[in-house]
């Protein structure tokens, strides 16, 4: 099987919890809610350091059910906490060695060298943890959690203890794990620009229960829950590179929407790239503009209009190919185009609104 399935409910001190989800055994998949909305502890649970009553498997293997719990120290998983977790007494190296020793299965050196160069870490080996800036030590943490060759990755809130550029570096790092490691990572966090830009799977939780599991631009552009109507509502696309333009600075990308201009460092012709575009960035027009300074227009359908928690604003939720993109647009807006669900338009996103 290539799920990872569980159910875990019953009380944990005061909190209740009743939460049932599938992820795919593969790429990143967020839980994602407030906080005390029970992430951290769905995460332990899986782990093995709560037990509650429920089920969990991980892909062929039952790791719980009504009659029997697999320890924590026999479950298969690298845990990465808000903190990283690193022996202080030991050296980068020493840490890691830790870890290869606790794996399930022989490593050759150069997959550790690989891991090693993947997350810069060669410059850091003969450091011992107290001479590491924050965003160094939680990349030791990642480094160190993946080389014990886990069945699951956990993280749970692994840049809340960091400032803004070692959050970017962790962000630019946590990115390329599905390329480093096949192992499914389950990250939890509450901070919605993490999710759009790692996770290929979201659930949504509040108050112990799961509203919402699935592909995370499902998710996100669903007008019936609440991270539509956020301030920070968007969507998610995936495109490919297809050419940059070292004249402008632009970078061409296809999409299942169409080809779209976006402000990005150059990268490989090929490159698949998440692109995350903020409903407040989407203009909407009736014909395709000629005298634009908006570089970005795809042809859209009303999907349909729903209300907003601004009184004066509107939410279109647009069909561009097979991807939901969100516009946010003022009331006065919809009425003056005459916007109604089955219509073709034009959605206008300037390419640096595009991240």
């Amino acid at each position: 099987m290539s799920t990872l399935d569980a159910h875990f409910h019953g009380r944990h001190g005061v909190f209740s919890l009743d939460a049932a989800f599938s992820l795919p055994m593969h790429g990143v998949s967020a839980l994602f809610g407030p906080s005390g909305c029970g992430k951290t502890t769905i995460l332990r649970n899986i782990a093995g350091l709560n037990r509650m009553a429920g089920h969990l498997r991980v892909g062929d293997t039952v790791w719980q059910d009504e009659q029997h719990s697999m320890p924590a120290h026999a479950r298969a998983v690298g845990y990465v906490f808000q903190e990283a977790s690193l022996f202080p007494h030991l050296s980068v190296r020493a840490n890691l060695d830790y870890a290869l020793r606790r794996a399930r299965s022989d490593q050759d050196g150069s997959e550790t060298d690989s891991l090693i160069d993947a997350l810069g870490l060669a410059p850091l080996l003969p450091r011992m943890p107290a001479r590491l800036s924050g965003g160094e030590r939680q990349r030791v943490a990642i480094a160190r959690a993946l080389l014990t060759r886990p069945r699951v990755l956990l993280m749970d809130e692994p840049l809340s203890a960091l400032d803004g550029p070692a959050r970017d570096d962790i962000l630019d790092v946590l990115e390329t794990l599905p390329a480093v490691s096949s192992a499914p990572i389950v990250y939890v966090s509450h901070a919605i620009d993490e999710v759009a830009r790692l996770a290929d799977t979201l659930v949504v939780l509040d108050g112990g229960r799961v509203l919402a599991h699935g592909p995370t631009n499902e998710i996100l552009t669903r007008a019936d829950l609440s991270l539509a109507h956020s301030e920070h509502a968007g969507s998610v696309f995936h495109g490919r590179i297809a050419a940059h333009h070292a004249n402008t600075h632009l970078t061409e990308v296809d999409s299942d929407g169409g080809r779209l201009l976006v402000s990005a460092p150059p990268s490989p012709v090929g490159r698949t790239l998440r692109l995350r575009i903020a409903a407040r960035d989407v203009s909407i027009a009736l014909s395709r503009p000629t005298d634009s300074s908006i570089i970005n227009h795809l042809p859209v359908s009303v999907i349909d209009i729903c209300p907003d928690p601004n009184p004066g604003h509107r939410l279109v939720r647009l069909a561009a190919g097979k991807t939901v993109l969100l516009a946010r647009i003022t009331t006065l807006s919809r009425e003056r185009l005459g916007l109604v669900p089955g219509m073709t338009a034009w959605a206008l996103i300037k390419g640096v609104a595009v991240r």
